[in-house]
């Protein structure tokens, strides 16, 4: 997946020994550089995932994203990085959001995030998310590269 919203998530072990990931907003991502999702309300991929999405993602993720009607974009993540087994590419650009009262203004909505990106996992049975820190954006504009 290519696109302009990265998210991340991180391993989080429980004192009792219980393994569980976090969610990271862009916060997250600004502080620590790095990224492991980009958010598909703008991001591009071949349509083949599209594909995938309707018809081998498992319906038990289906029924989960109709039953929350929220983390669509976790599972298509999930689902491009099993299938690809690498990292999601972040593009350097600016996307203007209009309004603030979207489903991401709710109260609760990263403990939402974290709990889906769990019971996906789970149902996938792994984690295929890749970490990276690799940004896309024109060199043309940039001191360094």
């Amino acid at each position: 997946m290519v696109g302009f919203v990265p998210r991340m998530h991180w391993l989080k072990k429980e004192k009792n020994g219980m393994v569980h990931y976090r969610y990271g907003g862009w916060w997250s991502v600004w502080w620590t550089g790095t990224y492991s999702m980009v958010l598909s309300k703008a991001a591009f991929f071949h349509k083949k995932y599209l594909e995938l999405y309707t018809h081998s993602m498992p319906a038990s993720v289906h029924d989960y994203v109709s039953r929350e009607r929220n983390c669509e974009d976790i599972a298509m993540s999930l689902l491009v990085a099993n299938a690809t087994e690498a990292p999601p590419i972040w593009v350097k650009g600016k996307i203007y959001e209009i309004g603030s009262s979207g489903i991401s203004s709710l109260k609760g909505h990263s403990d939402t995030r974290k709990k889906c990106l769990n019971d996906f996992i789970t149902l996938y049975g792994s984690m295929p998310l890749v970490s990276t820190n690799v940004k896309a954006g024109d060199a043309r504009q940039e001191w360094f590269w």
